[in-house]
């Protein structure tokens, strides 16, 4: 094995596993609100749009909090901050489980949405300061594995948890929060005792091994003309960071606005709240096929773009057939099109933000960009819900998510035309002139 590979390697299992293990709960508790309205509308009183109000506040809290998040993070390290955001949302999320009508409701999925500001984002930055750019693509594939598992377990759990109804004189729904909140709050204090903040504070990398990793970070950030202000807050005014959330703007209010329905609608295919859960995991087993297979494609072809066009189009086929189709398997064999194409659209964007900005600067660019994107999931769940009562059926909503995703392809074009191809000018003027 080659000492790149081998670096790469040790980094990748020394690191990526406990990242996983921590988003894997962050998305388990954000996304578990999709099961609990099973039967926590009729409980306290909700209707269909007030749930997808209230569903996507969580992203306004989130977008509102996560750029100063994030500068918090540069500023105590990820360590801390990562325990911190793991102890107030694990206990916002068991919070959850006493709300008393729609106005509770709002308050608790705002807070949730605050207090978890930062952490996504906050781990694509960290990502950027121990991985060079030619291996993110496949470095964060593994990480966004962790959205499509937790779907994944999250359904058959919440099956499960529904099922407790009346223990202890509680409600199913209550007992799902109050149980999936937990783990967050223990895991703080092993991420205080696990995470290094950067390479330098990595005992079990050695000083060579070291030496080369900030050495292959440096010569990114000289090869890719990666910026840093000196007041990293101009990243919010940069042209590049306000582009690129555009972009990133179609998969999220795609991913979250099915998410937060796609138990609704398996639930009208009939079956007891496990069988929903188990059927709506499914599509999510295509999530994970997705990342372990198309990052790596990125990667070996150094492409970024074509490979998102590609998706972004699968994306917009699959929510359309699932819309079109009347036939539960048909319109499941779409839903897993879909979810192949919108993670795998996810792992590949944010390879690209890393190319451009590095420190501080990419703390701040990452957490705007995905607080932009973060709108996304509001405008989803309210857009789909909207339409549902509207018109009385969620095909509507896919119909809606799937002209969203071929806008992707459109602001991919923009973002090619506009940033890589100048870029590359600018480096080949850049190398001919220090030749």
């Amino acid at each position: 094995m080659n000492p790149e590979a081998r670096i790469i390697r040790t980094l990748t299992v020394r690191l990526i596993p406990f990242l996983i293990l921590l988003y894997l709960v962050a998305f388990i508790d954000r996304s578990a609100v999709g099961f609990a309205k099973l039967h926590m509308n009729a409980d306290i009183g909700l209707s269909d749009m007030a749930y997808g109000f209230g569903a996507g506040l969580f992203f306004i809290g989130y977008f509102i909090f996560e750029v100063p998040s994030n500068l918090m993070l540069e500023r105590f390290g990820a360590r801390r901050w990562f325990a911190r955001i793991l102890i107030t949302w694990g206990a916002i999320t068991v919070g959850m489980a006493f709300v008393q009508g729609p106005y509770s409701f709002y308050v608790m999925r705002f807070l949730l949405g605050a207090a978890e500001a930062g952490f996504f984002p906050g781990v694509l930055y960290y990502i950027t300061r121990w991985f060079p750019v030619r291996n993110r693509g496949k470095v964060l594939g593994f990480f966004i594995l962790s959205q499509p598992i937790a779907l994944m377990v999250t359904g058959p759990l919440a099956g499960w948890l529904l099922g407790m109804n009346g223990v202890w004189g509680l409600a199913g729904w209550q007992w799902l929060f109050m149980i999936i909140g937990v783990p967050a709050i223990l895991l703080a204090w092993p991420t205080l005792k696990i995470l290094p903040n950067t390479p330098k504070d990595a005992r079990w990398l050695a000083v060579a091994d070291r030496e080369w990793l900030l050495g292959e970070l440096e010569k990114d950030r000289k090869e890719y003309g990666q910026t840093e202000h000196t007041n990293p807050l101009r990243a919010l005014t940069d042209r590049r960071v306000l582009i690129l959330a555009l972009l990133y703007l179609p998969s999220t209010l795609s991913t979250y606005g099915l998410g937060l329905w796609l138990p609704t609608l398996v639930h009208q295919f009939g079956g007891s709240d496990l069988t929903t859960g188990f059927i709506s995991a499914i599509p999510y087993v295509f999530g994970v096929i997705g990342l372990l297979l198309i990052p790596r494609s990125s990667d070996r072809l150094n492409d970024r773009y074509g490979h998102l066009t590609v998706l972004y189009i699968l994306g917009a086929v699959g929510l359309f057939l699932s819309a079109w189709l009347t036939v539960p398997s048909l319109q499941m064999a779409a839903l897993c099109l879909t979810a192949f194409s919108l993670f795998s659209v996810t792992a590949i964007f944010w390879v690209l933000p890393g190319r451009f900005l590095s420190g501080a600067t990419a703390a701040a660019g990452i957490a705007l960009i995905n607080s932009f994107g973060n709108l996304g999931g509001y405008i989803g769940p309210f857009g789909i819900g909207a339409l549902k009562e509207y018109t009385g059926t969620l095909s509507s909503g896919l119909y809606f998510l799937s002209i969203v995703m071929l806008s992707g392809v459109l602001l991919t074009w923009i973002v090619y035309t506009q940033l890589e191809k100048k870029a590359s000018t600018a480096r080949a003027t850049a190398l001919r002139q220090a030749s």
